[in-house]
């Protein structure tokens, strides 16, 4: 079993990988979750891309966004576990990753994620704290949360 994992700028990422980034968010977010949304949302030439690969096929994918782009503090997004790769702890993974990159990248800044409200207790398991109340977004009720400093 080959296992890579990759992370990359918007222009690092060649045609397939991008391809094969934009197809697992479409697969998870528009078509298991029923939600009708605009996934190219403009931000992604922006964003530092992170992406799991086993035997060829993408498993995981994040986008890491810096300060003041999308939110006040850096912020993770589009995290998404392939269907076929869940329960294997690969989202915990990939989320550390994405805040050890934030958080060494951007060290002055905290980690605010647009978390769906099924997930709260993952991502409290992970350092997150939840501000403010359930909202609707893009169909699904989503909390915002914060890691204001390095999990312990």
């Amino acid at each position: 079993m080959s296992s890579q994992w990759l992370t990359s700028d918007f222009a690092g990422l060649s045609n397939s990988q991008l391809y094969a980034a934009l197809k697992l968010r479409q697969e998870v977010f528009a078509v298991e979750q029923a939600s009708i949304y605009v996934d190219a949302d403009g931000l992604d030439p922006e964003a530092i891309h992170m992406l799991h690969w086993q035997d060829g096929e993408l498993l995981a994918y994040q986008r890491c966004l810096p300060p003041g782009l999308q939110e006040t503090e850096s912020t993770l997004g589009r995290i998404v576990v392939a269907p076929a790769a869940r329960g294997k702890n690969l989202g915990r993974e990939l989320v550390r990753r994405g805040i050890t990159h934030n958080l060494e990248r951007w060290p002055q800044a905290a980690i605010r994620i647009h978390a769906q409200a099924h997930l709260e207790d993952f991502y409290r398991e992970l350092g997150f704290v939840t501000q403010g109340d359930v909202y609707g977004l893009d169909g699904i009720p989503h909390l915002e949360m914060v890691l204001s400093t390095a999990p312990a």
